[in-house]
């Protein structure tokens, strides 16, 4: 593990000792677990896009315009 200093505001740092408090855990270990929570969230989501890029595309244009609704749905009464 590596030690490294954060600087916050006063109102920020209040409120990360209070929900340390809360949680039983130091300030720095609910930041390292809140840290190591966005890196899981950020890389989940880098993955899903990466699969959904990677997807072949369910349409295709050859430029032309698209039909509009009452050509594709007609007329409903």
């Amino acid at each position: 593990m590596k030690n490294v200093t954060v600087t916050m505001e006063d109102s920020v740092a209040e409120w990360a000792r209070l929900e340390a408090a809360r949680r039983n855990t130091s300030v720095s270990r609910l930041i390292g677990e809140m840290l190591a929570e966005k890196m899981r969230h950020d890389d989940a989501y880098e993955r899903a896009m990466n699969e959904w890029l990677a997807r072949p595309a369910l349409f295709s244009s050859d430029g032309s315009a698209y039909p509009r609704r009452d050509e594709v749905h007609g007329e409903r009464s």
